[in-house]
């Protein structure tokens, strides 16, 4: 029951707001309000300030135009602040964090009257490690012609790349750079990057002579004097693999508002995702003992370092000829088929003799990780000052090394041991697969495994431990029904679902046109001429268009169809980052020039072009998941296994959310108007086109013939 004290401060938070920003309320806003703070305040909580009972997670769907963001924070933060506890409010992206807390954020809590001090949380890969740089920096001068082994020759750096790496610690050193990959002006590629970031394993934490200078701990010590954190959901996937509270608050004390929480059950699912190179662990276990002898080289054979390293020789051979006697029989199942790069285990069952191999290396390297850790930590000694025979500033530049090798150990167990370990009965599958990888002068191959579900992992380390929660979305049910997201988040049956729709007036401003077609989407070829023939007819006389393809195949096929008049006109993905083609696109319309936009996926969702941006959304083929997957294949076995149907029970739903987010690009405000063309005839030559046509907005409909 809603307290009637917190009742009245969310009503006089929401009008306030609505008063100094001039607007009217919302109906739809209004219930999103009163649905959280009824969930959430009828949690109970115990004398220590634990939760009582279960009822205590919001999923709603909030249409585009609803508010949904001045909605949540409404609702959510006064009972925080009454129960005393935090808000993790979590999105997909980062750059969705920075727009909450530079422009959401500050403009509701401001106008509102919510005096709420709150900040932006993100993950040590995003910061620059200054024992990082500085190590890069020393090393290039001690390596010089000095580099013999394979692992110090890659540690050189090219002119361009050692340049950068100065101007860095320049920055950073005279102030003008806080650490913060996001506030540097130019955009730096990921392999330049990374190697300039840590990992917890990595981390010595406040062993660390350049502690007090870290970008990583600065941010994170402000953490703990906000009432609300902003992060994204692998941040938070992360934290809570950790066991929750390692970089944001303890989970029971905490409310989470999950935006965009559609993507939350796939963020969930690639956090448990394992993969190891056969090759490349080869090549570990050939490397590693080269180290080891370099360290103790340099430490001048420290007994505290010999012992663990003597004792680290025979399980590390024992991985090495584990990895060597696993290739043969690996390489034979990809190679049974030479075109073929990626051989799947029907509903994730290794062969035996895979399996068996896979256990004895999950053991060996189990071991080979013990003794890692041994070494660690006598290098965490060593930087704390403990062992007089191991220099300081020797254990600094050793410890993340060894953090690395640890890190590649910890994989090789990892995936290791899911191909060494069946699945329980009962319980969704993993899918696990082999994939070829080739390189410039070598094949490698991949080990991979995947959940097909993070429910069960999402069940335990998050529904049962928080607080209480919120998932919102514009898009969180498949056709009309929210059973397929409570399935896949693993949240009960009976949890509090309520779908708003949108404010918008879709059958007055935007239409949905399905075209007469002569090709099926079946016949690949004969689909994409036709497509190419359409849009090559049309798109010469439109101003601002998205265009939407299920594959890069197909997408470059009917680019290269289209006449020179109309492909320079085109922004294609993959030609500039998505935010670079999206600033084009909309300097290009202000100019007064028309603008095409081709893009795949991710230009389905999150993609926000208002107004005379975007008059025209172009989808070329309904969104179903490509047929090889090997986590959907695997889901989909599993399903027909249970009595179910995989088309009709997975992957329909799964277009059908995919078909929205698509549609919902097109009107983003409310004076928005324009046009959908799907150039897909089975929504009206197929049972299920029906189902996808009714969950789809209320649009006037145009269908030809």
């Amino acid at each position: 029951m809603l307290d009637p004290v917190l009742k009245k401060a969310i009503q006089s938070a929401y009008s306030q707001f609505l008063s100094n920003r001039g607007l009217k309320a919302r109906g739809a806003q209004k219930l999103m309000i009163a649905e959280i703070a009824r969930t959430l305040a009828s949690i109970g909580q115990g004398e220590q300030g634990e939760r009582l009972g279960e009822q205590h997670v919001s999923v709603v769907e909030a249409g585009t135009g609803t508010g949904k963001t001045i909605a949540y924070l409404l609702a959510t933060l006064p009972i925080a602040r009454a129960r005393k506890k935090r808000v993790v409010l979590s999105t997909a992206t980062v750059s969705l964090q920075e727009q909450l807390v530079n422009k959401d954020l500050p403009e509701v809590t401001g106008h509102a009257g919510l005096d709420v001090r709150f900040q932006l949380a993100k993950g040590r890969g995003r910061y620059l490690c200054v024992n990082k740089i500085e190590q890069h920096l020393e090393r290039q001068g001690e390596l010089g012609q000095m580099a013999l082994y394979e692992d110090e020759i890659a540690q050189l750096l090219d002119d361009r790349t050692l340049s950068l790496y100065k101007e860095l610690a320049d920055r950073f050193a005279s102030g003008s750079w806080d650490g913060d990959r996001d506030n540097l002006p130019d955009a730096l590629e990921e392999g330049v990057w990374r190697p300039l970031t840590s990992d917890h394993m990595q981390c010595s934490n406040r062993r660390c002579l350049n502690f007090s200078a870290c970008p990583f701990y600065r941010a994170r010590d402000e953490l703990d004097k906000v009432e609300l954190v902003v992060a994204n959901h692998d941040l938070v996937l992360a934290d809570l693999a950790l066991g929750g509270g390692a970089i944001l608050p303890d989970p029971k004390d905490t409310i989470y508002v999950f935006d965009e929480g559609h993507h939350i059950s796939d963020k969930a699912t690639g956090h448990f995702a394992f993969s190891m190179r056969l090759g490349g662990s080869q090549k570990l276990c050939q490397n590693l003992p080269k180290r080891l002898h370099a360290l103790l080289e340099e430490s001048g054979g420290a007994v505290a370092l010999l012992d663990p390293t003597e004792r680290l020789a025979n399980p590390l051979r024992d991985m090495g000829e584990i990895l060597d006697q696993l290739e043969p029989p690996v390489r034979a199942l990809l190679e049974g088929d030479e075109r073929s790069q990626r051989v799947r285990f029907s509903q994730g069952r290794v062969p035996e003799s895979l399996s068996i191999l896979c256990r004895d290396l999950t053991h060996a390297s189990e071991r080979v990780q013990q003794h890692l850790e041994q070494l660690v930590s006598v290098l965490r000694e060593a930087m704390e000052g403990d062992i007089a025979e191991i220099d300081r500033s020797l254990a600094e530049r050793w410890y993340p090394q060894l953090g690395v090798f640890w890190g590649r150990v910890q994989q090789i167990s990892w995936l290791s041991r899911s191909y060494a370990t069946p699945d329980p009965e009962g319980r969704t599958p993993t899918a696990r697969w082999l994939s070829r990888i080739d390189g410039d002068n070598h094949t490698d191959v991949e080990l991979r495994s995947a959940p097909v579900s993070a429910a069960d992992t999402l069940r335990d380390h998050l529904w049962d431990v928080c607080f209480g929660a919120v998932v919102t979305s514009a898009t969180l049910t498949a056709l009309g029904r929210f059973d397929r997201l409570l399935n896949q988040l693993g949240l009960p049956d009976d949890t509090a679902c309520i779908r708003l729709e949108s404010p918008f007036d879709h059958y007055s401003m935007g239409t949905l046109e399905v075209p007469s077609m002569r090709t099926d989407p079946g016949d690949q070829q004969a689909h994409t001429e036709e497509i190419s023939e359409y849009l090559a007819s049309r798109l010469g006389s439109l101003q601002a268009v998205l265009v939407l393809f299920s594959s890069w195949r197909q997408m470059l096929a009917t680019l290269e169809r289209q006449p020179e008049s109309i492909k320079n006109k085109i922004l294609a993905q993959g030609d500039h980052s998505r935010q670079e083609i999206l600033r084009i696109h909309r300097e290009r319309i202000d100019s007064g020039e028309a603008s095409i936009i081709f893009g795949l996926a991710s230009f389905a969702e999150g993609v926000d072009l208002p107004g005379g941006y975007l008059t025209d959304v172009i989808i070329t083929k309904l969104p179903f998941g490509v047929p090889d997957d090997p986590v959907d294949a695997t889901m989909a076995e599993w399903i027909e296994q249970q009595g179910g149907n995989a088309f009709s029970d997975w992957a329909v739903p799964a277009a059908s959310m995919r078909l929205t987010q698509a549609v919902g690009r097109l009107l983003r405000t409310e004076q928005d108007r324009g046009r959908v063309v799907l150039l897909d005839r089975r929504v009206v030559t197929r049972r299920y086109g029906r189902l996808l046509l009714d969950s789809l907005p209320p649009f006037r409909r145009q269908i030809d013939n």
